[in-house]
């Protein structure tokens, strides 16, 4: 008999969910989320998969931040495919950050997550729904899925991810000019790097290396390709982590000389510079 997810509005998984959320944000400089027990303002991810004036003051206001900060104008395609990374980089930290620390997977609602444009940060209302494993003390309660194996629970985590970004993806791809290879690279990328990040503000690179890898061994559809994590070495004989991006960023069309370190256009010397080695 298949398992699905039961809706309830019990509060203990709500609950669990803003605290980790939290912990989140508290961890993670670069998480620009804040907890909401109610709704507010901003626009919802819904809206932006459903309202093209929506959609289109996304990538407008990504546009006008990215003129503010480093004073160049990006056609909007690039703007797009920015904002988008930014966006699925957020939702892989929420979610792959909770099954890292928790070993729970959330499911975001399209309307539970809110965007303030002019800001670029993001509210979330923890919803009620989460997978988790057998023996996790929320188990039993109304809104949970439950899973006896870890292999399971990473399963559901790919699922969640791809089930929301599945729509935006539809969306944003007109105006991105960007095919679904490219699209959904991004995604695992971002969720990908959101776990390694998280591992490197808590000090445990390493551990979060072999989570992420675990999560995406290698291409799991619909996501493109696997973590591919690989180790660079100095002359000193220090190893640096480090992968390529399967879905572009595009920070390159921004700084074409200062393309991130996990553009497939940094070379393996420029990397090493750029990580101290």
């Amino acid at each position: 008999m298949p398992l699905g997810l039961k809706t309830s509005p019990d509060s203990a998984v709500a609950r669990a969910l803003g605290d980790v959320y939290r912990r989140l944000a508290g961890i993670c400089e670069a998480l620009t989320v804040r907890v909401q027990e109610t709704p507010g303002a901003g626009v919802t991810a819904a809206e932006l998969m459903t309202d093209t004036d929506a959609l289109h003051a996304f990538v407008a206001a990504e546009a006008a931040r990215i003129h503010a900060r480093y004073g160049v104008r990006v056609p909007p395609e690039v703007a797009a495919s920015r904002a988008l990374h930014d966006y699925a980089w957020t939702v892989g930290v929420l979610i792959g950050g909770a099954w890292y620390l928790d070993r729970r997977v959330p499911r975001i609602r399209p309307e539970d997550l809110r965007l303030n444009l002019a800001e670029g940060t993001y509210a979330i209302t923890p919803g009620s729904d989460l997978a988790c494993l057998t023996g996790d003390r929320l188990a039993l309660l109304p809104g949970v899925l439950t899973l006896p194996q870890e292999a399971q629970l990473r399963a559901r985590l790919r699922i969640e991810v791809a089930e929301h970004m599945r729509p935006l993806l539809a969306a944003i791809a007109p105006v991105a000019r960007r095919g679904s290879r490219a699209l959904w690279g991004m995604v695992g990328d971002d969720l990908v790097s959101g776990i390694w990040y998280l591992g490197r503000m808590l000090g445990e690179e390493a551990a979060a290396v072999r989570a992420a890898t675990d999560v995406l061994p290698v291409a799991v559809p619909p996501y493109a390709d696997g973590a591919g994590f690989r180790d660079l070495v100095a002359e000193d004989g220090r190893r640096h982590t480090t992968r390529s991006r399967t879905g572009c960023c595009m920070f390159y069309r921004i700084r074409p000389a200062e393309a991130c370190v996990t553009c497939p256009r940094t070379g393996d010397e420029e990397r090493l510079r750029r990580l101290g080695g």
